[in-house]
């Protein structure tokens, strides 16, 4: 796969000619409402194996080389010319692809109310892609019993397309998460043995074989009383042959306190669950500054100390499925973002005739517009380029896999881009 950015006065047929693709594959494979409507500086997936390197000033077969991780020697042979000519500035040269490695894909998915048709397709559409399938959420109660999200057909669904279907378990009341809803659990036994009961009950009768426990805002005082909790479940969970994973909140030591950090102990958390998922996004979020929703340098740091206390085939790097157009004033706790998908975001900034521009320190699009009130607006979001970076960092750290937040949202290039890097395992 080639990524191309879109310059000014390009267009599609003579961008397919410059990739010896057709535009006719390339729009399918972006999903263009317009083909004859490119953005400028929007990120295009061109569908060829392999990718095409036009040479500048300095480069030898030997730099091109180190660049992409491929002997020169077998590079010239590639291109059927000399190991020893000089390259002139613009001369094409082939790239082969890098081999896939082997992944574990999950995918939350959040039905409201009910399970739509859309949401059903979302899932056969994109099956071959996911190892899990997780429905957000069943939520805990006070009593022990559980609220089960709307789920319809999607289990079996999941089940026919070799998916695992992912129990996720929240603490969430009336829509927030809550420190005292978790402290019930973790602390009253007589009320912590029935929730286990409960999950274990529910796992069985509906097909479940792993349970995510999704607890945040957990007091800090807490953090032992969920260890001691998680390591309980793991003791139940195991013989009746049920994975046990944890979402953490994005910790980059362990030192770090606050109200969503001080609770999750990534050591103890690595060593209990089977796997974790970190929640790496929201740097930029609902009522922040404009930003990055997941800059890469601190999505780094992040996992960089995950792996300080975990195996990395145990850790699974959250993504974020969404951007988000901020209005001004540009202040944190002002007005709330519009979320919005990349699809969506690339479709606003042809209608506002916007740029889209790139943050090469946090790797993401992002562009600006004047709306019909005279208000400025700032939008980030995800393109292929930014989608790479992260599959890089986790092909380079060797992590157990991606799962992305949340499926529903259209980003068309994330999963051609997905199975351009790696084998999805299906267990």
């Amino acid at each position: 796969m080639q990524i191309h950015v879109v310059q000014s006065g390009q267009t599609l047929s003579g961008i397919a000619q410059a990739y010896n693709s057709t535009w006719q594959a390339i729009s399918t494979a972006n999903q263009l409402p317009n083909p004859n409507e490119l953005v400028i500086g929007q990120a295009l997936v061109i569908p060829i194996y392999g990718s095409f390197y036009w040479v500048r000033q300095g480069d030898t077969l030997w730099k091109i080389g180190q660049k992409f991780g491929i002997n020169p020697s077998e590079l010239a042979k590639i291109n059927g010319i000399s190991l020893n000519r000089v390259l002139s500035i613009g001369f094409r040269l082939y790239i082969p692809p890098k081999p896939k490695v082997n992944i574990e894909v999950n995918g939350y998915i959040e039905p409201f109310g009910k399970v739509t048709e859309a949401q059903k397709q979302e899932v056969r559409n994109l099956g071959r892609f996911l190892t899990y399938l997780a429905p957000f959420s069943f939520k805990a109660n006070r009593d022990g019993t559980l609220t089960p999200p709307p789920l319809n057909d999607l289990p079996n669904i999941a089940k026919s397309l070799g998916i695992i279907n992912m129990l996720v378990v929240t603490n969430q009341e009336e829509g927030q998460f809550s420190k005292e809803l978790a402290n019930v659990l973790f602390t009253n036994e007589e009320i912590s043995n029935k929730f286990l009961n409960n999950i274990i009950n529910t796992a069985k009768q509906q097909g479940f074989k792993d349970i995510h426990f999704d607890f945040e805002f957990i007091s800090p005082d807490d953090r032992e009383a969920y260890n001691n909790f998680l390591r309980k479940a793991k003791s139940r969970l195991q013989p009746e042959g049920f994975l046990l994973s944890t979402a953490l909140a994005p910790k980059t030591s362990a030192e770090q306190v606050g109200a969503w950090y001080t609770a999750h102990d990534y050591a103890t958390h690595g060593q209990i669950a089977d796997f974790v998922v970190l929640m790496t996004y929201e740097w930029g979020y609902t009522f922040s500054t404009p930003q990055a929703v997941s800059p890469i340098g601190p999505v780094r740091k992040v996992v960089e100390y995950a792996l300080t206390e975990m195996p990395a085939k145990k850790i699974m790097l959250g993504q974020n499925l969404y951007g988000y157009d901020w209005e001004e004033p540009f202040a944190y706790g002002g007005k709330a973002a519009k979320a919005l998908s990349p699809q969506q975001a690339i479709q606003l900034a042809k209608e506002k005739q916007a740029s889209i521009k790139y943050d090469y320190k946090a790797q993401a699009p992002y562009f600006n517009y004047v709306d019909e009130k005279g208000l400025r607006h700032e939008v980030w979001f995800e393109d292929a380029r930014s989608i790479q970076a992260k599959f890089a960092l986790i092909r380079e750290l060797g992590l157990r896999g991606i799962s992305y937040w949340k499926l529903g949202l259209a980003f068309p290039q994330n999963w051609l881009l997905l199975n351009d890097n790696f084998n999805i395992i299906k267990r």
